[in-house]
């Protein structure tokens, strides 16, 4: 077994870089591993406008060490009343790269997402038509329906006939944790594909209660039955290029995941090429892992995969409990493989 491995440089093509002061503490290491990334808009308050994009990318630009080459990937925040000329300016003028859908109050700083799908159905006709890209959180917010199948409702009651008004529309089902999901994207013909994160592939729905209640492992959506998990691995494993690397890295202080709030996220910047690689090591899948990581997630966005190269090696390194004041993933353990 090879203890060293060169691939393309990967991207990440969905995570949450905040604002402010804790912009400053994350953007590195996600620039140390990642050329590029599709950076969130979900602030307070929201990345609604092109020029409110354009700023943003400049201070991300400005927080990143200087040594780094890092290329944020901008995009909207749909609301109910977005002006579909917007997101078309923005787009053209290669400031917006996508536009995400947060339904109304499923996960942080969502308040403000779409209520109902039909309401921007002219700004997903225009989307389609200029090619842009829609990333999806797919979880519905119905009060009654159970929290672990929020996702396969969403993707029964909304995401298939939205796939019938629009075919084609570029949908990425972010962050996907169920086996249904799997499936779904795995039935589509072309325009319809899914990121993964690192710690939906490492962890099911029990960690969160092991030895206690343990807010680092709460995000959303949430982890779901063991099930789910081995379906996610296999698709992340497949070499299926409808799959692709997005950590969903969302960093929170310490006393927000500890206080009533409990706020969701789990910061898995600082390692999250190795947790990748030791599920690709796990799965005998190694030789699949650059195409997950620097070649799908290019291909489906219509942009060249990046010229230069990121090396893994066997060697163990033990996560540190704190990073920057935030508990990374893994936050103790030993990982086999160091980014080099």
């Amino acid at each position: 077994m090879a203890d060293q491995l060169t691939i393309t440089a990967p991207d990440d093509w969905h995570v949450h870089l905040r604002d402010g002061a804790m912009l400053d503490q994350v953007v590195g290491h996600t620039a140390r591993q990642f050329r590029r990334a599709i950076v969130m808009p979900n602030l307070r308050p929201p990345v609604t406008s092109v020029d409110a994009a354009k700023a943003y990318r400049d201070r991300i630009q400005a927080a990143c060490p200087e040594d780094l080459s890092f290329t944020p990937l901008m995009t909207g925040y749909l609301t109910d009343d977005i002006a579909p000329s917007e997101l078309e300016v923005g787009f053209r003028e290669g400031v917006f790269t996508a536009a995400k859908l947060y339904p109304a109050n499923a996960t942080t700083n969502s308040a403000a997402g779409v209520t109902d799908l039909l309401r921007i159905d002219s700004v997903l006709a225009a989307m389609a038509r200029i090619g842009m890209p829609l990333l999806i959180h797919g979880e519905v917010t119905d009060a009654e329906i159970d929290i672990f199948d929020r996702e396969a409702v969403f993707i029964e009651r909304h995401l298939a006939p939205l796939r019938e008004r629009h075919p084609e529309l570029k949908v990425v089902l972010e962050h996907i944790t169920t086996e249904q999901a799997v499936q779904f994207v795995g039935s589509a013909t072309s325009n319809l594909a899914a990121t993964i994160t690192p710690h939906h592939l490492h962890i099911n729905r029990n960690a969160m209660f092991a030895g206690g209640l343990r807010s680092d492992f709460y995000c959303l959506p949430v982890a779901k039955r063991e099930r789910h998990r081995l379906a996610l691995r296999q698709a992340a494993t497949s070499g299926d290029p409808r799959f692709f690397l997005g950590t969903d890295s969302a960093p929170h202080e310490r006393a927000s995941k500890e206080s009533a709030c409990g706020c969701a996220g789990i910061f898995n910047a600082p390692h999250a090429l190795e947790s990748y690689a030791e599920v690709f090591e796990q799965e005998n899948a190694m030789d699949r892992l650059e195409g997950f990581a620097s070649l799908h997630g290019p291909a489906f966005y219509n942009l060249p995969a990046n010229g230069d190269s990121i090396t893994l090696q066997r060697r163990d390194q033990l996560v540190p409990e704190l990073v920057n004041g935030l508990v990374p993933f893994h936050a103790g353990e030993i990982l086999s493989w160091t980014v080099i």
